[in-house]
């Protein structure tokens, strides 16, 4: 390997050295330092040194559509429209060098249907690490604003919050959970950095992105996905025309949710309404399997029946879609492996 593009032994070794006192110094004097070892070996830029020791905003950097395409199939089960907009919609706007205002999503769907995990996998896709990196922002509804007397402290704290993070990295990623649980008026305060403006305070938001996630519209959801089935038809057949509109509607007028009135949805500010149609027995299943290869273990198919027979379904009277979706399936996964070492255990024991 020419000698321009590597680090010799020592070389390499002294700065593996000092990534273990990085932390300690403030980032002006690492960036002096990094520079002042760039300059001497002339190997790397400083930029590239500098981002090997400290996370950095990778405005530029392509969104690899193939590993996001590639993740939401083999990690989220029986949810074929949030895949497909999910899809669309990031690789559009991270193709789109100028877009107009910043994306936004608003999932919605019961819960344990894969809300969370979408938004989980949508970050790593991201930002390279994820939901902990510095650049995503988490924000729970009953954890950051919980007081409803204090929706104009939360309304100030946001407006300060969300233009100070867009500044450190124009591609800051901003979660709000817990949507239906919110204090409606309370998301409002961020209307203006959603809008089609080129700078608010000097400050643009056209490449962040915004993502909600709520329960609200879950019955909506769900009375479309039993009529498909009711009248014989497959729920890869259900498109987003079947709900888009029914959801923004129904939130906007459903005063358990955080965008009741909301002028997010008035002025037209959220680009998709994306639901999250309830599980079946069969996604269970999928699920159960996927926690199992999570953990390293073997599929057990017996187990992984058991699991998913232990959860409830509704309608009462046919049994289709799981009330938790995929929720509790943790709690269940470890009971049924005690269960069965126990079982395997006691047989070993009798045989001896």
């Amino acid at each position: 390997m020419p000698q321009a593009v590597r680090l010799g032994g020592a070389g390499a070794l002294r700065l593996l050295l000092a990534s273990h006192v990085v932390a300690a110094f403030e980032p002006i004097t690492v960036g002096i330092a990094i520079g002042a070892a760039s300059a001497l070996t002339g190997y790397l830029s400083y930029k590239d040194l500098y981002c090997r020791f400290a996370e950095c905003c990778r405005e530029e950097q392509p969104l690899n559509a193939s590993a996001l395409k590639l993740d939401l199939e083999k990690r989220l089960f029986g949810q074929h429209l949030a895949t497909e907009v999910i899809l669309k919609a990031l690789t559009g706007f991270m193709n789109n060098k100028n877009p107009k205002k910043p994306l936004t999503l608003s999932l919605h769907g019961w819960a344990g249907t894969g809300k969370n995990f979408v938004s989980q996998i949508v970050a790593e896709n991201l930002h390279s690490k994820g939901l902990k990196s510095n650049f995503v922002h988490l924000f729970v509804s009953t954890l950051h604003f919980p007081h409803e007397q204090q929706i104009k402290l939360y309304q100030e704290q946001l407006q300060r919050w969300i233009p100070g993070n867009v500044s450190a990295c124009a591609s800051s990623v901003f979660i709000f959970d817990e949507m239906d649980k919110l204090h409606p008026g309370v998301i409002d305060a961020i209307k203006p950095f959603l809008d089609y403006y080129e700078q608010v305070d000097g400050v643009s938001y056209r490449k962040a992105i915004f993502i909600f996630l709520s329960n609200a519209g879950g019955d909506l959801i769900t009375k479309t996905a039993l009529d498909f089935w009711l009248a014989g038809r497959k729920r890869e057949d259900i498109q987003l025309k079947d709900l888009e509109s029914v959801l923004s509607v129904g939130v906007f007028n459903n005063k358990h949710s955080g965008l009741w009135h909301s002028g997010l949805i008035d002025r037209n500010l959220i680009d998709y309404f994306i639901p999250f149609l309830p599980l079946e027995y069969k996604h269970v299943k999928m699920c159960v399997r996927a926690e199992m290869r999570a953990r390293g273990s073997a599929i057990d198919e017996e187990i992984v029946t058991r699991v998913a027979d232990e959860m409830t379904f509704f309608p009462k009277d046919k049994k289709i879609y799981s009330d938790k979706g995929c929720k509790s399936l943790q709690a269940r996964l470890d009971f049924q492996t005690l269960l069965q070492e126990g079982s395997e255990a006691a047989g070993s024991s009798v045989s001896q």
